[in-house]
């Protein structure tokens, strides 16, 4: 069922990785090929990071054969982020249209999750986070109008950027899991800046909406054992809670913020001012 296993590393460690070693670690770098589901387990909070591109056809997340229960919801929720084209959700035989940043949230207890594309010359590319959760919730669909937008920096500082809230208390429900899409503003290259650290949570980013040069440097570690990986459209990464993490464009970008943990309060985090990395 899952084609790589991350277990994520100790900060003690950081400082001796290559690059190389720092990806295989931390990034999912081919999420998306066509008609395949890709699901990657972490042990980052347990948390399950996973992508679908279905071009012939559709694709099922229902077994929990390899998590050791009947049914993949049977102690799990998550969140499939929809970054294509048109596409369609089925779950438990109830359709859900999904459009282009619409995000669906799958509560324990749902027996199947089937995903489509409206288009297969415009394929759906559906996201998907996964966390254990205690507390059965209904299924919904959040469009990207029904989300709430923050709008945080400003442009002096390359760092303005709209926050779109999604699965959160105070737009759609869940157990532990939140998620939601940032997206840059024109002329702005910097996100989660300054940078800051929620021990109480991990986070998984996935960027997209990049041109096929753009790359974004995310910056990632200890304040004082800074480290970069270098991010191409669709890929994503999983960040400790013991990491900081901000990043930088080298064009246009949005990603998709999933986090888990003891708490579902966003603000719950220290910030760390800039001059304190190294």
């Amino acid at each position: 069922m899952f084609i790589e296993t991350k277990y994520g590393g100790s900060p003690r460690d950081i400082p001796g990785y290559t690059n190389e070693r720092l990806r295989e670690e931390f990034m999912m770098e081919r999420l998306f090929v066509e008609d395949r589901l890709q699901l990657v387990y972490t042990h980052v909070d347990r948390m399950i990071v996973g992508g679908c591109l279905p071009v012939k056809g559709g694709h099922e997340l229902a077994s929990g054969e390899a998590l050791g229960t009947d049914g993949f919801f049977d102690a799990r929720e998550a969140g499939i982020a929809n970054l294509g084209g048109a596409g369609v959700i089925e779950a438990d035989g109830e359709r859900f249209e999904m459009p282009h940043r619409a995000i669906f949230y799958a509560g324990r207890g749902t027996g199947s999750i089937r995903m489509h594309s409206d288009d297969p010359a415009n394929p759906a590319a559906f996201y998907i986070n996964s966390v254990p959760a205690g507390e059965p919730l209904p299924c919904a669909r959040i469009l990207h109008e029904e989300a709430k937008p923050v709008v945080i920096g400003e442009e002096a500082g390359a760092n303005k950027r709209t926050l779109r809230m999604y699965i959160h208390p105070e737009v759609s429900p869940s157990c532990l899991l939140l998620m939601g899409i940032t997206e840059t503003a024109p002329g702005s290259v910097w996100n989660t800046q300054p940078p800051h650290l929620h021990e109480r949570r991990m986070e998984a980013y996935c960027y997209f909406n990049m041109a096929p040069e753009t790359r974004v440097m995310h910056f990632m570690g200890a304040p004082a054992q800074m480290r970069h990986l270098v991010v191409a459209d669709r890929q994503a990464l999983i960040s400790p809670a013991w990491s900081i993490h901000m990043g930088a464009g080298t064009g246009p970008y949005c990603f998709v913020w999933g986090m888990t943990g003891e708490n579902k309060a966003y603000n719950d985090f220290t910030p760390v001012p800039v001059r304190d990395l190294v």
